[in-house]
């Protein structure tokens, strides 16, 4: 294993004393279990967006530009899927 070097505030630094304590390990043991839990939660983090998987998608449809603002769109768009599916609208 390799040695780093790391400066800690005193608050910071009887937290982690207190935690190694309550654990029974070593403080390197919590910060490096710290570290890993930290990393890995990050990771899963960085999953792309509904945008970026769109692509060049998104943005392609022609239509009005308030589409998703001007009420009159969206209330044609619930009688036309009302219409396709046949089923009593709510």
């Amino acid at each position: 294993m390799t040695t780093i070097s790391l400066k800690l505030p005193d608050s910071l630094l009887r937290a982690l004393t207190e935690e190694a304590r309550s654990r029974r390990v070593g403080k390197s043991e919590v910060i490096r279990d710290c570290l890993e839990r930290s990393l890995r939660r990050n990771r899963k983090k960085a999953r792309p967006t509904c945008l970026e998987l769109m692509g060049k998608a998104a943005g392609s449809f022609r239509g009005p530009a308030d589409l998703s603002t001007n009420r009159r769109h969206l209330v044609k768009a619930v009688k036309a899927h009302a219409d396709r599916s046949g089923k009593n609208p709510r």
